[in-house]
């Protein structure tokens, strides 16, 4: 299961029921204003970095990239260009998009 989230944890409670349901092994791809949870200090408050030792993070590159925090993500979050957001997405048989 390839689980998505778009909103930052600031905003919607999206990350965490997300994070509540998922089960160990899954993937996580974090998207739009979702990649500022891969900062370390979001990270910590937003249960991220506790998940990561249970769930597979991704946080879309040009995101990341396009609000300055490109460099400052989580050493467990794995970043994905568009072309890694499709094989993702081909990878898992199912996706659920947290909104």
């Amino acid at each position: 299961m390839l689980h998505i989230v778009n909103k930052s944890p600031a905003q919607t409670s999206a990350l965490a029921s997300c994070l509540r349901l998922a089960k160990d092994g899954q993937a996580l791809l974090l998207t739009e204003d979702a990649v500022y949870a891969a900062t370390p200090s979001m990270a910590v408050t937003s249960g991220l970095a506790a998940a990561a030792k249970r769930l597979q993070i991704f946080v879309l590159q040009p995101d990341a990239q396009a609000r300055g925090i490109a460099g400052k993500l989580i050493t467990e979050a794995r970043a994905v260009g568009y072309d890694g957001f499709v094989d993702l997405i081909a990878e898992h048989s199912n996706n659920q998009s947290w909104l």
